[in-house]
C-alpha cells in the first residue's frame, strides 16, 4: 500500500518537476542571494549574465519611462518582467569615463580616464591612453570564476601603448574572452557625407595656417623669380620643403580620420578598415546572437555595448522613415528591435530563466547633436540637461532595467539613488567572486535592493563629476526620504537659458564658460526633480545645515582621492602613427568583410 501511494505520488508531481526544470537553479541562486548557502566549489551554479547598453540614450526616449510616441516593445517588456530604477546614474557624462566607472566600479578618475581641462575622451585608436591594465574589470574577475566573457560592440577605452601590436588597453587585456564591434565610437567622420568631428577646431586651424605657409612660399618664390628681392633659393626650397612637411602631418592623421578611426576589430586583429555603417547592424547583432548560442551551456558574460543612438546613425534602410521622430526616432526604435532580437536568441535556448539581464545607457541624450534645425540627440525627459553636463540630471540620469525570472520581482520599481558603478559589485557577487580590497570601489551591490531584502539605496552620498572637476553632490537622507542636490558648478548656456550649449559639442567642465556658485545651490529632487526650483534659506529652513552636511561629506570624499597618470595627457591623446591599427601594411591599410549574415529583418 505505502509503495502504490508513494508511485502515485510521482505520478502526480512528475510532469509538474519536468515542467519546471529551472526550479533548482532559481532556489540556489535566491539562497545565494539570501546568503543562506554558499558555493562550495567553481562548479556551482552560477547565473549567466547579459548586459547591454546605449550610447547616448535619452532616458525620455523609452516607452517605460514615459515616452508614447516612440515605439520600444522590447525594452518595455524586459521592464515588465523586471525591475526597473527611476534614479539610475551615470558616474560620468561622456562615453569614455562613463564607461570606464562601469566596467571598474570606480569612478573614472581614480583610473586616469578623466580630464582636468581640453579633451574629455579618448580621440583615436592611435593613441596610447587608455584603460590601464592594473584596473579590474567585472569581466576579469567572472573569467576567473570559470564564466566565458565576450564583448560585442563599442570599447573606446583604447588599444595600444608601444607599438600597434602590444594592444595594452585591448578588452583582451581587460578580462574579457572574445571581442567584436569597435575599439573606438561612432564619430562624423565615420560618415563620407558627415562634418568632421574629431579636432574639427584643430584641422581648421591648421588647414588655415597650411593655406597661409604656401601663400607665403608662392609669393616669396614670384618674388625671387622677378628679381625683386635678392634671396636664396635654398632659403625658398627650405620653406618649400617645411610646408610639404607640415602638410603631410596633417594629411596623415586628419586626412585619413575615417579609415584611422572608424573600423572594426574580432579580437585582435582589424576585420574593416574603414568600416560599412550600414552593416554594422546586422554583424553586431549576429555576432551578439552567435554567442549566445555558442556559449548556452555557460555560464557566460556578455557585454552588448550598441553603436545605438550616437551619431552617426548606423540605422539599416528597414527602419528609415518609420518613426515619429525622425532619423533619431528611427534608431531608437531599431535599437528597440536589436534588444528583442537578443531577448529572443536567450528564451529559445532555454536560458531565460538562468540569465540575469540588465539594459542602461551610458549617460544622458545628446542635446546640442543637430543638424541645422532638426535635432538628432536624444530627449531627457523631464530632466535638465543633456550629454556632457556632469551636474544636471539629463546628462546623468539614465534607464536601469533588471530581470532575473523568479528571482527579482517582476514589475518592481525602484526610486532610489543608484549608480552605473553599482553593476561591477552586483555582477561579481552573482558569479561568485570578490571585489578587490586593494583600492576604493565607489559601487554598491544592488541585490538586496533589487530582490527587496532593503528598502534604501546603500548610498548615503554620490558625487557628480565633470571631467575633474566636482560639479554637484547627492544627499540621500533615509530618515526623512528627501533627496538633496547641491551644485557648486554649473555650465552656461548658449543662447541664455536655451538649456544646452548649443554652437560647441557639449557643455565645458571648467573655464569662463561655467558658473561657481557661493553659497551652492540647492534642489530638493524628492519634489523638485527637474532642477527648477534652487532652495533658499528663506524657503527652506534646513537650507545651511543641508549644505553644511554636504561640505562635510565632501571633504571625507577627497580624502579617497589620489593622483595617477593621466590617461588624457596631451601625450597620451594625440594621435602616433605607430600604435594605430591596421589591416594590412601601414600606412595602406584597407580590408572589408564579407558576409556578414542577414536576421530576420522587423516586422513594422
Amino acid at each position: 500500500m505505502g509503495l502504490l501511494f508513494f508511485l502515485n505520488r510521482t505520478t502526480v508531481f512528475l510532469p509538474f518537476v519536468l515542467l519546471c526544470r529551472d526550479f533548482y537553479r532559481v532556489l540556489f541562486a535566491v539562497c545565494l542571494l539570501l546568503r543562506t548557502c554558499e558555493p562550495k566549489t567553481g562548479k556551482a551554479f552560477r547565473p549567466n549574465v547579459l548586459l547591454i547598453m546605449a550610447d547616448d540614450l535619452g532616458i525620455g526616449d523609452l516607452g517605460c519611462y514615459g515616452n508614447d510616441s516612440l515605439r520600444t516593445p522590447n525594452i518595455d517588456r524586459l521592464a515588465e518582467e523586471g525591475v526597473r530604477l527611476t534614479q539610475h546614474l551615470a558616474a560620468a557624462p561622456l562615453c569614455t569615463p562613463s564607461r570606464a566607472a562601469f566596467l571598474t566600479g570606480r569612478h573614472s578618475f581614480r583610473s586616469g580616464m578623466e580630464a582636468s581641462d581640453g579633451y574629455r575622451a579618448l580621440q583615436w585608436n592611435g593613441c596610447s591612453g587608455g584603460l590601464p591594465v592594473n584596473e579590474t574589470t567585472f569581466a576579469r574577475v567572472l573569467r576567473q570564476q570559470g564564466y566565458t566573457t565576450g564583448l560585442i560592440g563599442k570599447w573606446h577605452q583604447g588599444v595600444n601603448c608601444v607599438s600597434r601590436t602590444d594592444h595594452c588597453h585591448h578588452p583582451l587585456r581587460h578580462g574579457f574572452d572574445y571581442f567584436y564591434g569597435m575599439p573606438f565610437t561612432l564619430v562624423n567622420d565615420c560618415h563620407p557625407d558627415r562634418p568632421p568631428e574629431v579636432d574639427a577646431a584643430v584641422r581648421a586651424g591648421l588647414w588655415l595656417y597650411t593655406q597661409a605657409m604656401a601663400l607665403g612660399v608662392l609669393s616669396l618664390a614670384a618674388v625671387k623669380a622677378s628679381g625683386s628681392i635678392s634671396v636664396p633659393w635654398k632659403a625658398v626650397l627650405g620653406l618649400a620643403s617645411l610646408l610639404a612637411l607640415c602638410f603631410l602631418s596633417w594629411y596623415a592623421s586628419f586626412g585619413f580620420v575615417r579609415r584611422w578611426n572608424c573600423i572594426m576589430m574580432r579580437n585582435h586583429d582589424v576585420t574593416e578598415q574603414p568600416m560599412a555603417l550600414e552593416s554594422a547592424t546586422r554583424r553586431l547583432l549576429k555576432e551578439a546572437v552567435a554567442y549566445i548560442e555558442r556559449n548556452k551551456p555557460g555560464p557566460f558574460l556578455l557585454f552588448v555595448s550598441l553603436l545605438h543612438v550616437h551619431i552617426p546613425f548606423v540605422t539599416t534602410k528597414e527602419f528609415l522613415g518609420k518613426s515619429r521622430h525622425g532619423s533619431y526616432g528611427d534608431s531608437v526604435e531599431e535599437m528597440d528591435w536589436m534588444v528583442g532580437k537578443i531577448l529572443n536568441a536567450i528564451e529559445e535556448h532555454g536560458l531565460k530563466n538562468s540569465t540575469f539581464t540588465y539594459f542602461t545607457s551610458d549617460h544622458g541624450g545628446h542635446l546640442e547633436a543637430r543638424d541645422g534645425r532638426v535635432q538628432l540627440g536624444g530627449w531627457n525627459g523631464i530632466y535638465k540637461g543633456g550629454k556632457g553636463m556632469g551636474g544636471w540630471e539629463g546628462g546623468i540620469r539614465v534607464p536601469g532595467i533588471f530581470r532575473w525570472p523568479g528571482v527579482l520581482p517582476a514589475g518592481r520599481v525602484i526610486d532610489e539613488p543608484t549608480s552605473l558603478m553599482d553593476v561591477f559589485p552586483t555582477v561579481v557577487q552573482l558569479g561568485g567572486g570578490q571585489v578587490p580590497q586593494d583600492r576604493v570601489i565607489d559601487g554598491r551591490s544592488l541585490l538586496p535592493l533589487l530582490r527587496g531584502s532593503v528598502q534604501h539605496s546603500a548610498h548615503e552620498f554620490l558625487f557628480h563629476y565633470c571631467g575633474q572637476h566636482l560639479h554637484a553632490v547627492r544627499w540621500h537622507q533615509r530618515d526623512s526620504g528627501r533627496i538633496w542636490k547641491v551644485h557648486y558648478v554649473t555650465p552656461r548656456f548658449h543662447p541664455e537659458g536655451a538649456g544646452a550649449c548649443y554652437g560647441r559639442g557639449v557643455c565645458p567642465c571648467s573655464g569662463a564658460d561655467v558658473t561657481h556658485h557661493s553659497p551652492p545651490l540647492l534642489f530638493d529632487l524628492s519634489r523638485d526633480p527637474s532642477e527648477t526650483r534652487p532652495l533658499t534659506p528663506d524657503s527652506q529652513p534646513l537650507h545651511g545645515t543641508v549644505i553644511a552636511r554636504v561640505g562635510e561629506a565632501v571633504e571625507a570624499h577627497r580624502q579617497t582621492l589620489s593622483p595617477v597618470p593621466l590617461q588624457f595627457s596631451v601625450g597620451n591623446i594625440i594621435w602616433k602613427p605607430w600604435l594605430q591599427p591596421c589591416c594590412g601594411t601601414f600606412p595602406f591599410c584597407s580590408c572589408h568583410e564579407d558576409g556578414g549574415g542577414t536576421p530576420e529583418g522587423p516586422d513594422l
